[in-house]
């Protein structure tokens, strides 16, 4: 039974993966969860500096799911270098880097310091917001999403992930973007824009008044925004939002994801991602799917 899959010619054991910003850089977890059991580890964002991130609070749960407005907080790519890239190479596992930026400069500075760094793939967060266009992200403007894509990989040594932002009117147009400006792999989605109002104090429940919102109750969105992008562009996609157990996983790789990265369910059980891998490969026998790969879109 085969459940490698291919991601621009990095081949991963299995399709599943944790999510930016949800597992750290694996450490943490590495005491509940095998890392070798897992197609890859998606590290949180990195920046160029070290970025302290938005006031407290910035974490609020709703119903199925939770805001969060960290702000990309991170100790920028010299600890990251240093301290977690080491770490990550202990393990059989493919490493991928997720990179943020305020700035295209900011994001090439990262990528250039990544060139020659045993990492697999890089995952350009293109849901920062863009300083120089007035705080609009990145992935809201197709225009800008070309671009950057265009200019990261003039840069990059390893293949290059554009992550979509679902805040967009069409996320065909965004993909397609992607697309020409030369990304290899796609993945989606990113969070969800949301606000929680706090009653009794009648203030927002987050310092930064909006959040990303992730959990099991955008899934549906995104198993139809991989859908429509698996229709639009040839690239590999890499499916995620609200994955809580191979079921949901398998309902995105039937609807068009070559992978899936697991992300808010990593917060209360902590095992997530071993049991989706486990589970796919029993899924996979109880069917008498011999290669995973046939169920990669298998729905149209």
């Amino acid at each position: 039974m085969n459940t490698k899959v291919n991601l621009a010619g990095v081949e991963l054991k299995n399709p599943v993966m944790t999510a930016s910003g949800t597992f750290g850089s694996g450490e943490e977890y590495s005491e509940f969860v095998d890392l070798n059991k897992l197609g890859a580890v998606v590290t949180k964002g990195v920046a160029n500096i070290p970025w302290p991130g938005n006031p407290t609070p910035r974490i609020a749960e709703t119903s199925s799911g939770m805001l969060n407005a960290i702000g990309l907080q991170n100790p920028g790519i010299d600890v990251f270098v240093k301290r977690d890239i080491p770490f990550l190479k202990q393990f059989d596992t493919k490493i991928i880097v997720n990179v943020c930026g305020k700035t295209t400069e900011d994001y090439l500075e990262v990528v250039e310091r990544l060139a020659d760094e045993p990492v697999d793939l890089l995952e350009i967060n293109i849901s920062c917001p863009n300083v120089k266009e007035g705080g609009i992200a990145f992935g809201q403007d197709p225009k800008a999403v070309e671009a950057i894509t265009r200019e990261v990989k003039k840069y990059a040594k390893q293949p290059v992930i554009m992550k979509l932002s679902p805040n967009v009117t069409d996320i065909t147009v965004m993909a397609k973007a992607a697309e020409a400006g030369g990304a290899d792999v796609l993945s989606l989605i990113n969070t969800l824009t949301g606000m929680k109002i706090d009653i009794h104090k009648r203030a927002f429940a987050l310092a930064n008044k909006t959040g990303g919102m992730s959990g099991p109750a955008v899934k549906p969105v995104a198993v139809r925004m991989v859908y429509q992008v698996a229709q639009a562009v040839t690239l590999p996609i890499i499916g995620m939002g609200g994955i809580q157990n191979a079921e949901d996983a398998i309902e995105f790789i039937l609807a068009g994801a070559t992978a899936v990265s697991v992300g808010t369910a990593n917060f209360y059980n902590p095992y997530t991602t071993e049991e989706v891998a486990a589970g796919i490969e029993g899924y996979m026998k109880r069917y008498g799917i011999e290669d995973i790969n046939q169920l990669i879109g298998a729905v149209k």
